[in-house]
């Protein structure tokens, strides 16, 4: 059950590490063909237009579209805005792929020089991750709020698509993992 993960900016070894240390194989996404390989997808923390860009460039974004669709994903960070129904603050030439209903707005805690690391709780589990120009999730849309800062969503699970506005594979967390490898099982 190989777990994709989209290599063309960003987190991208460091995802494949987590994963490969949960006991799952992971496999870096270029191409369409190496895409039709996976049961399942990440998409990285980077930057979402870079990554918007590079989708349109390689001829990927409506087969991620058409993957996202059907298939379990996880979005962090930039991964989740390109995930998103709604930005708030995105730039004009910026393609989404879509999948959760939610709006989230870029850059909301700040720039580069404000980034952090704070625990997040997933109901019970505290995980230090990091937050790095980070968006925030500003309406769920009816999802389900996995992980909170200060009572803020921050991850959600919408199905079997996840998003969270943090980089977990920074810090080693590995409960939102965890939890999208689960669903991953189930399907």
């Amino acid at each position: 059950m190989p777990i994709g993960v989209l290599a063309l900016q960003g987190d991208v070894r460091e995802h494949i590490h987590l994963l490969t240390e949960l006991g799952s194989t992971a496999v870096e996404v270029r191409t369409v063909e190496q895409l039709a390989t996976c049961d399942a997808l990440v998409i990285p923390g980077g930057e979402s237009t870079t990554i918007s860009k590079l989708l349109v460039n390689f001829g990927m974004l409506e087969p991620v579209k058409e993957f996202v669709s059907s298939k379990p994903v996880l979005g962090t960070c930039a991964g989740l805005i390109l995930l998103s129904k709604e930005v708030v603050g995105r730039l004009p030439d910026q393609q989404l792929i879509g999948g959760l209903p939610i709006t989230v707005q870029r850059n909301a805690y700040g720039g580069q020089t404000h980034s952090f690391e704070a625990e997040v709780d997933f109901s019970g589990v505290s995980e230090t991750v990091a937050f790095i120009r980070a968006p925030k999730i500003v309406d769920v849309q009816g999802c389900e709020v996995i992980a909170t800062l200060g009572g803020e969503p921050v991850a959600i699970r919408y199905g079997i698509l996840f998003g969270a506005t943090f980089h977990p594979e920074l810090t080693g967390a590995k409960e939102l993992h965890r939890q999208f490898l689960s669903a991953v099982e189930s399907v």
